[in-house]
């Protein structure tokens, strides 16, 4: 499972989504070119995004195939995402096991 969080600068978690995504095939197989951030998350890495790569990733989740991500997923993912954006020195971490 793969959540995700919003921290700030100094690492303390400003929020942080109800639901998680888990890993499998679909997750797995995003052509990277096509997905250059959604591409690039591990199963048990943490992945973190500055307010400029949010911006790709945030046009990146209405293109998702059925099925990636759930619909809860894909809302707090865009919600925590804006609220990067509205922020200052904040970043979107995806938390791999």
């Amino acid at each position: 499972m793969i959540n995700l969080q919003v921290r700030s600068e100094d690492g303390a978690i400003e929020a942080r989504a109800m639901h998680g995504v888990a890993w499998g095939p679909e997750l797995a197989g995003l052509d990277q070119s096509v997905f250059p951030m959604l591409g690039h998350l591990l199963p048990y890495a943490d992945t973190v995004f500055n307010s400029r790569q949010v911006l790709t990733l945030l046009a990146e989740v209405p293109r998702l195939p059925p099925g990636v991500v759930t619909d809860e997923f894909a809302r707090e993912l865009l919600d925590l995402g804006q609220t990067v954006l509205d922020g200052q020195h904040l970043y979107l971490w995806f938390l791999g096991d």
